[in-house]
């Protein structure tokens, strides 16, 4: 990637790797750290998709949910609770609840409520008002996004104002570890790639023992 468009990192990979089992769509996650240590676990939070599928429909929306929790999981560690993303709070956004039914299908293991407003997913006072009885309402640490567009504008809005480190983006839904690189990407970049894809690695490797 530091000589290559996502394209040309992404094609081969598709080609050859190919996506993982029960996945057909590739998704990216930024791990978000922040200063903002009373939201997500100490300020840091896993934010996807941002950077491959422009409008997912519910069915890829559920696996980008699904994934954004299992690389929370691999790579920062979290135990996550995933937020469904919206313009309304339990209302009118059907594009998510749909979404929300289909992620619970494929992982029930994984905490995960929706449709949220940003601020009823992150702060406990919002979520208690607008989303009563939600265990994820107000304790959010994976934010998911409805669109391509919602996802990249707010974490460098994010990163932009509020001076957060924004890490990645990290690939998922390939059926190995890949990531990709940005071709401004300076040293640490680099490095910190290579460690969140030994963490990815270490985790499958787990989860297939």
């Amino acid at each position: 990637g530091a000589r290559n468009t996502t394209g040309n990192v992404l094609r081969p990979a598709l080609q050859i790797i190919k996506t993982s089992p029960g996945i057909t769509c590739v998704s990216g996650a930024m791990l978000l750290l922040t200063h903002a240590p009373e939201y997500g676990k100490n300020g840091i939070l896993v934010m996807g998709d941002v950077a491959v599928t422009p409008v997912p429909d519910a069915e890829q929306l559920a696996q980008i949910a699904v994934c954004t929790a299992r690389t929370a999981q691999a790579v920062a560690g979290l135990d996550p609770k995933v937020a469904m993303l919206s313009f309304s709070t339990k209302g009118s956004a059907k594009h998510e609840v749909v979404a929300l039914k289909i992620a619970k299908e494929m992982a029930p293991d994984i905490a995960i409520d929706g449709e949220l407003q940003a601020d009823a997913a992150l702060v406990p006072e919002v979520g208690a008002s607008k989303a009563p009885g939600s265990s994820i309402a107000g304790h959010a640490n994976v934010l998911v996004v409805p669109s391509l567009e919602v996802g990249n504008i707010s974490y460098k809005l994010v990163q932009r104002l509020g001076h957060a480190d924004a890490v990645g983006p990290i690939l998922q839904g390939i059926a190995r570890p890949v990531n990709d690189l940005s071709r401004g990407c300076s040293i640490e970049d680099v490095y910190r790639m290579i460690a969140i894809t030994a963490n990815q690695a270490i985790a499958a490797k787990k989860n297939a023992e």
